[in-house]
């Protein structure tokens, strides 16, 4: 049966730390808009920052759905499952907001991803979610599958850009500055990348 948690600590920690992927659910407030769906990986890309926020790296893609539904009325899910021990799948509702490269907390955040090699894969924001409701349930019908490794074509296809040419990748996308119903997604032109630190980085 569900249980709903007041925070993410303990085991509910561990086990969304845990999972190789993950899954976020936005949609327009239009009843006819575009609802989206997108499955999250890369080790590193997760970090759950307190017991009520968890935020992730937003890379380089030929959309921009999650940005730019965030941007006008900040509704999100995100879902992990077990594909191996116990059944088990986690949902956090909440409200998200997408931090950009040129936003003062933008540093800060990316100290939260040690492990992530952020400049590989034309990283675009930080997606921080502030928890509502935190439930899990049983996952009795979601499938036993073996983890065997992350792909490296996402950094191998990126990593060769800078920030001028990310940037003219972006324009060339037709729904990253703007979403398939036509909503502010990523801003544009791109701001300069930044290290953990703060100083600048190539590009």
């Amino acid at each position: 049966m569900g249980k709903y948690h007041e925070r993410i600590d303990g085991r509910l920690r561990e086990f969304i730390e845990a999972q190789h992927i993950f899954f976020t659910a936005t949609a327009p407030l239009a009843g006819d808009g575009t609802v989206n769906l997108s499955p999250k990986g890369l080790n590193g890309s997760l970090a759950v920052l307190d017991e009520r926020t968890v935020a992730y790296l937003d890379y380089a893609g030929s959309n921009a759905e999650t940005i730019a539904h965030l941007r006008e009325n900040g509704r999100i899910t995100l879902m992990w499952c077990a594909f191996d021990g116990p059944p088990n799948i986690v949902r956090v509702h909440g409200r998200g907001e997408p931090v950009f490269r040129d936003d003062p907390r933008f540093p800060g955040l990316l100290a939260a991803f040690p492990d992530a090699r952020v400049e590989d894969h034309g990283l675009r924001a930080v997606i921080v979610v502030h928890a509502e409701q935190i439930r899990d349930t049983c996952g009795y019908a979601v499938p036993f599958m073996t983890y065997e490794a992350d792909r490296d074509l996402h950094g191998k296809r990126f990593a060769r850009e800078d920030d001028a040419s990310l940037d003219e990748y972006f324009r060339t996308k037709e729904h990253v500055a703007t979403s398939i119903d036509g909503l502010p997604g990523l801003p544009l032109p791109l701001p300069p990348s930044v290290r953990p630190s703060g100083e600048a980085a190539r590009g």
